[in-house]
């Protein structure tokens, strides 16, 4: 799939860097067009894998921001947004419209300018083109303060709404134990830079081997198109050169290794521990509309057999006969990648809870207005209102 990405915000700025990183690594053509929007400086400069000619300032002469971001402040980022169209509008003028076949915008769903003002640029984007809008989401951690649930229960919302199809990270899903909050971050911009750039290059002409059973763009739309929320599954092998034999004997995830005696049953394998581990962001499979799986690796290590039975695995486990499969030989990649998209997925306890943290921070956040209102007037004024103000 070919696509125009564009990172929206702070976050959705770092996510589109290792995105960039991650493709370039693995040699993948994934991405024709790179942008990063955002309304504070500084962020933007940070980034290392984009050119400076591909990021977008906006707000710079709104008086609340000027270049310093919106202070979590969703509404004034989704307002910058719409009223800074001329920054917009020279940003998409870059995009090759022609060579696409999608658009993903991605975004911290807890902050200010992404939560805001992706959310409104996925609208513009739909009523402009043709081509499919796709979101990516990141929930903040629950180690964040209460507004920043509130903004993300809000965002996510407004962004579900807006986009073709909008897949969801869980931050706290990725988090070490003894990871802070930033290391938290870094560790999710990773492990999503691996499943998107994974699943979405899968087919993608761009020197790999091409097989008869070879995902393509059509097959991810079609799984995309049901609409709605969508997580995305991963596992894959310790690295080749770790095993004299040249055979991958074993597989790796959550730190397991689980001997396999051949390509059809390790690919068999590696499928199920996939769905059964970490999801991108914890739901309940059997909740999706549609499926899609993508194994990649040496082309000597692919088997039909095991793609097929992974197949009618998922499917009995999603109780969905719309499970495509197929695969992407990488004859220089070192590890044998199994990576699922599961689309649809409409029962997610993530987003039950942060919609419950939500509703008490608007209380909360209400409360203590309320109360300071009260604490200024009584400072303000005598209690016996014997005074007169000049």
């Amino acid at each position: 799939m070919k696509l125009a990405v564009i990172g929206f915000g702070n976050a959705g700025g770092k996510v589109l860097d290792k995105l960039l990183e991650f493709e370039s690594d693995t040699d993948r053509n994934l991405i024709r067009s790179a942008l990063a929007v955002n309304s504070a400086r500084v962020d933007l400069a940070r980034l290392e894998n984009l050119p400076e000619d591909h990021r977008f300032l906006i707000g710079q002469t709104d008086e609340r921001v000027k270049g310093h971001g919106v202070g979590s402040n969703p509404d004034l980022g989704a307002e910058i947004t719409r009223t800074d169209r001329y920054e917009i509008d020279r940003a998409l003028d870059m995009v090759p419209i022609y060579e696409i076949d999608a658009f993903l915008i991605v975004a911290g769903l807890g902050g200010g300018t992404g939560s805001g003002g992706a959310p409104e640029l996925a609208k513009e984007l739909r009523s402009r083109y043709d081509e499919p809008v796709y979101g990516l989401g990141i929930l903040p951690s629950k180690q964040e303060a209460g507004r920043a649930a509130l903004n993300a229960a809000r965002s996510f919302q407004s962004f579900g709404e807006a986009t073709s199809n909008l897949l969801l990270f869980d931050n706290d899903a990725w988090r070490g134990s003894g990871d802070s909050v930033e290391d938290g971050y870094e560790r999710t911009n990773e492990e999503i830079a691996k499943r998107v750039v994974t699943l979405l290059a899968a087919g993608e002409v761009d020197g790999s081997t091409v097989s008869e059973n070879a995902m393509d763009s059509s097959d991810v739309r079609r799984t995309l198109d049901t609409g709605g929320v969508s997580v995305i599954a991963y596992a894959e092998t310790e690295d080749i050169s770790q095993n004299g034999s040249g055979l991958l004997s074993r597989y790796r995830t959550n730190g397991t290794d689980i001997s396999q005696p051949d390509s059809a049953t390790k690919i068999n394998g590696l499928i199920r521990q996939a769905v059964q581990s970490r999801l991108t962001c914890p739901a309940n499979i059997d909740a999706a509309e549609r499926s899609l799986i993508v194994v990649s690796g040496p082309s000597s290590e692919l088997s039909r057999k095991g793609i097929e039975s992974a197949r009618r695995w998922l499917e009995r486990e999603t109780e969905s006969v719309e499970v495509l499969a197929g695969d992407d030989p990488r004859d220089s990649q070192r590890v044998l990648s199994g990576v699922i998209l599961l689309s649809n997925v409409t029962e997610i306890p993530a987003v039950e809870d942060l919609k419950e943290r939500a509703v008490a921070a608007k209380e909360n956040i209400e409360q203590q207005r309320a109360d300071r209102e009260d604490r200024i007037q009584s400072l303000l004024t005598d209690e016996s209102d014997v005074l007169d103000p000049i």
